[in-house]
C-alpha cells in the first residue's frame, strides 16, 4: 500500500475528553473529533467516570474522525490507543458490565490504605520493584478499595469472574468484543503491582494487597498485537497495534528515544519525563521510575515527575479570581507588566507533587505590595508553571548524573499551555537549555499512532520516526545562570513558606 493512502487511527482517551485522530504516514493530522467525558465527584477527594461513558465517547470520536477524514475503516492500517493512566476499572468477564464506576487517577480515597503500607515498612520494597512511591495516585490501592467495598466483589474475584484494567484494557476489551484482556508495559508500570525490571506482575505485591492474579491482564510491549477491532464497530476489522499511557505516548511521539532526552507536557498538571535507557534506577530526588513505551520486549525506562497544578492555575485565575474571562487572555494580561513585581505564587491547591511530595501544603502568594496588580498575579501564576517544571528537571538532572545518563540538551514541550510564548521563553530562561515546540503538538496521540504503525510495518523503525519529528519554534535561553539561580532561590523560599503553613 502506498504511503499516500496509508492512515493510522489514534484513540486518545483523556481525563476530561475522548478524542479520535486520523494521521497519515508522515505523522500529520488528517482529521480529528472530540467529545467531553462527564466527571463525577461523589464526595471530597473522590473522582469517578462511568466506564460506559469512556467507551461510548471514544467509539463515537473514532467514527466521527473517520468520517471527517473522508475515509473508510478499510483505509486504516492500525489503531493506536493512549489513555489517562492509573484510572481503575473492574468488570465481569461474562457480562462485560463494570461492577462500579471507574476510580480516576486523581481520586484520593485510598490514601488510608497507602498510609498503612508506609507505616508497615513497605515503601522501599515497593519502590525497588515498581519504581514508584506508595501513593493513592496509582492503581493498586484503588483496585483494593473496589474489592473491599463492592458487595461480593472479593468472592467473584476469587472465582476468576472479574477483570481489572486501566482504561486501555477496558477499551481493548470493548473493541475486541471481549476477545482480549491485555495492557502494555507502560500502563502496567503505573499500577504499583508490576515489577518493571522483569516486566511481570509481582506475586508478592499482589498478595500484600490481597489481589487475585486472575484479575490481571496480559502485559505486552507497547507495539504489539493487541487484538482486532470488531468489523461491526467501525465498518471494517482493524488491528490494534500500539498502546501506551498518555505520558509515555507523548514521550514517544516527541521522538525522545535516547537517554537524556526529555519532554514536558503542559496540561492541567505538568508531566516531565526523561528517557534513561535500559538500566533501572531508583530516584534519590523525589521522582518515580516508570517504564517507557517499549516498541520491543527490551526494557526501557524513564524518570518522571508530576506537577499537580500546571495549566489549572490559569483556570483558577478565570473561575476563582475571575481575573480573566477566557484562558486565552492570560498571556496579554501577564505581558502588560514587565515582570511579576516580586510576587511568587505557589499553586499548592492540592498539595505539592514531585520533587517536594508535601500533600499538606496549601497555595500561597508571597511578595505582595501596595503596588501589586492583578497583572502581576497573572504573571506570577504563569511563572509558577515554569518554576515547578524547572525544579523537576533539576531533580532529574541530579538522578541522571548519578546514573551516567547524559544531561538534557533541550526540553521538548507539548500540551495546551505550550502555545503560550511568554511561558515557554520563561521556561527556557530558567532551565538554561532551549525549549522546543514541535509542529505537531498532539504528541500523545501521535505516539500511539506511531507505535501502531511500527507494529503494522508502516514505519521501518525509530530512526524513521525521529526524522519525521519537526520543530515549530525553539525558545533559546536569554538569562545568565546567576539570574536564573536567583529566581529559583526566590521560588524555593516561597515553597518553604507554603509548606510551613
Amino acid at each position: 500500500m502506498a504511503k499516500t493512502t496509508t492512515y493510522l487511527l489514534a484513540l486518545d482517551q483523556g481525563t476530561s475528553s475522548s478524542r479520535g485522530i486520523v494521521f497519515d504516514a508522515q505523522g500529520c493530522i488528517v482529521a480529528q473529533a472530540q467529545r467531553e467525558l462527564p466527571q463525577h465527584y461523589p464526595q471530597p477527594g473522590w473522582v469517578e467516570h462511568e466506564p460506559d461513558d469512556i467507551w461510548q465517547t471514544q467509539l463515537a470520536t473514532a467514527r466521527e474522525a473517520l468520517q471527517a477524514a473522508g475515509i473508510g475503516a478499510d483505509a486504516v492500517r492500525a489503531v493506536g490507543i493512549t489513555n489517562q493512566r492509573e484510572t481503575t476499572v473492574v468488570w465481569n468477564r461474562r457480562t462485560g458490565r463494570p461492577i462500579h464506576r471507574a476510580i480516576v487517577w486523581q481520586d484520593r480515597r485510598a490514601e488510608p490504605a497507602c498510609a498503612r503500607l508506609r507505616a508497615d515498612g513497605h515503601e522501599a520494597e515497593i519502590q525497588r520493584k515498581t519504581g514508584l512511591r506508595i501513593d493513592a495516585y496509582f492503581s493498586a490501592t484503588k483496585l483494593q478499595w473496589l474489592l473491599d467495598h463492592v458487595p461480593d466483589a472479593r468472592a467473584q474475584a476469587a472465582r476468576g469472574e472479574l477483570a481489572f484494567g486501566t482504561v486501555d484494557s477496558w477499551l481493548i476489551w470493548q473493541l475486541t468484543g471481549g476477545a482480549r484482556h491485555v495492557t502494555d508495559v507502560s500502563n502496567a508500570s503505573r499500577t504499583m503491582l508490576f515489577d518493571v525490571r522483569r516486566n511481570a506482575w509481582d506475586d508478592e505485591l499482589l498478595a500484600l494487597l490481597d489481589i487475585p492474579r486472575a484479575l490481571m491482564p496480559e502485559v505486552l510491549p507497547s507495539s504489539a498485537d493487541f487484538g482486532t477491532v470488531r468489523a461491526d464497530l467501525l465498518g471494517h476489522a482493524i488491528p490494534i497495534g500500539g498502546v501506551a499511557g498518555d505520558q509515555q505516548a507523548a514521550t514517544f511521539g516527541q521522538a525522545c528515544f535516547a537517554p537524556g532526552m526529555a519532554k514536558n507536557t503542559y496540561g492541567t498538571g505538568c508531566f516531565l519525563l526523561m528517557h534513561t535507557g535500559t538500566a533501572f534506577q531508583t530516584s534519590q530526588n523525589g521522582l518515580v521510575t516508570t517504564s517507557a513505551a517499549q516498541p520491543r520486549a527490551q526494557t526501557e525506562y524513564a524518570l518522571e515527575g508530576s506537577v499537580f497544578v500546571g495549566g489549572a492555575v490559569v483556570q483558577w485565575l478565570r473561575d476563582g479570581l475571575q481575573a480573566i474571562d477566557a484562558s486565552s487572555e492570560v498571556q496579554a494580561l501577564a505581558e502588560s507588566v514587565p515582570d511579576a513585581g516580586g510576587v511568587v505564587l505557589v499553586p499548592a491547591f492540592t498539595g505539592l507533587g514531585a520533587p517536594y511530595w508535601q500533600p499538606e501544603a496549601r497555595g500561597a502568594i508571597t511578595g505582595l505590595t501596595r503596588g501589586t496588580t492583578m497583572a502581576h498575579i497573572a504573571r506570577a501564576a504563569l511563572e509558577s508553571i515554569a518554576f515547578q517544571s524547572a525544579a523537576l528537571l533539576a531533580a532529574m538532572q541530579r538522578d541522571a548524573a548519578q546514573a551516567g545518563v547524559p544531561a538534557v540538551q533541550e526540553l521538548r514541550v507539548d500540551g495546551g499551555a505550550c502555545v503560550n510564548d511568554l511561558l515557554m521563553q520563561f521556561q527556557a530562561d530558567l532551565l538554561g537549555v532551549p525549549v522546543v515546540r514541535p509542529q505537531v503538538v498532539e504528541t500523545t496521540a501521535l505516539g500511539a499512532a506511531t507505535l501502531a504503525g511500527l507494529s503494522a510495518g508502516v514505519f521501518a523503525g525509530q530512526d524513521e520516526l525521529a526524522a519525521l519529528w519537526k520543530a515549530e519554534r525553539r525558545f533559546e535561553p536569554q538569562w545568565d545562570r546567576a539570574r536564573a539561580e536567583e529566581r529559583m532561590a526566590q521560588w524555593e523560599r516561597a515553597v518553604r513558606q507554603t509548606v510551613a503553613t
